[in-house]
């Protein structure tokens, strides 16, 4: 693939339409494919996305909703504690292995989607992650070094999390994770061969435009790499799942005062390179 391009969807929830953005137009891509799935991508999807740009009708988006870049994923793995200083602002010691858990992967929701904050939550928070969809079937990878073949691409995520649910309630973090519309994810999906590293990319979030997150890849603990080459050992990835690869410091739980989310709040968030989103808080 020589032509940059990215991938998103438009509609309302449900009737999402695949469109590509390239050299600032949008193109509607149903002739390559009927929606950005599983199927999709483990078909050779994006190579024939790159083949088909010249012929791709243009697509006007008028005002309609941005959706997820992809249909819902088959699974939604995320990794904690992957920041040194998202580790030491939760109080928490560094792991020696990823941290693993899973999410429900209805949240997935739009980019611009309001966010709903649960019913008794006192303790909702924001995390702004790199997002890793998966392009083709991973299972027992020989090293790291094999991982980022099978990367499709990468979006901006929101790892929204209810802390009280997730630490103070008991059993696994996932019910602090899988309150609907947890995870907004978008604007765009942009192919892993227009990434030249993701371990060298800026994410930021504000909070009713103050600046909450400021963080880089760089930062850490497992790679992407390692984090996809890790999963394989565990449980098979397949085309469209996503994985999300952690938060730098500056989430709510780690800021004197707690400044929990709140209906009425507006977090922004964005990733160099891979675009910008923007969630309103509401009460469920």
């Amino acid at each position: 693939m020589t032509e940059t391009f990215t991938l998103a969807r438009l509609g309302a929830p449900g009737e999402e339409i695949p469109v590509v953005r390239h050299a600032g137009r949008t193109l509607d891509a149903r002739s390559v494919t009927p929606d950005f799935d599983g199927a999709f991508f483990g078909a050779g999807g994006l190579e024939r996305v790159a083949d088909a740009l010249a012929t791709l009708p243009e697509f006007d988006p008028g005002t309609l909703r941005v959706g997820a870049p992809i249909a819902r994923p088959g699974k939604i793995v995320c990794i904690g504690l992957n920041y040194s200083d998202h580790a030491e602002e939760t109080g928490q010691a560094l792991p020696a292995e990823p941290v693993v858990f899973m999410k429900d992967p209805t949240t997935m929701v739009g980019p611009f989607d309001d966010v709903l904050i649960p019913r008794a939550s006192t303790k909702t928070d924001w995390e702004v992650e790199l997002g890793v969809v998966i392009g083709s079937t991973a299972r027992y990878l020989d090293s790291p070094a094999d991982a980022l073949a099978h990367v499709a691409g990468y979006a901006v995520s929101n790892d929204v999390s209810e802390r009280e649910f997730q630490l103070e309630r008991g059993g696994q973090w996932d019910k602090g994770k899988s309150c609907e519309t947890f995870n907004p994810f978008g604007p765009d999906l942009v192919p892993a061969s227009q990434v030249a590293d993701p371990q060298q990319l800026g994410l930021r979030l504000r909070v009713n435009g103050e600046v909450r997150q400021a963080g880089t890849t760089a930062n850490m603990l497992f790679s992407v790499a390692h984090v996809v080459w890790y999963l394989s050992q565990f449980m098979v990835l397949h085309p469209g799942d996503v994985i999300n690869t952690g938060t730098p410091a500056g989430v709510a739980l780690g800021i004197p005062g707690t400044p929990y989310l709140r209906a009425g709040d507006v977090v922004e968030l964005e990733i160099d390179g891979l675009g910008q989103a923007r969630q309103r808080m509401v009460q469920a």
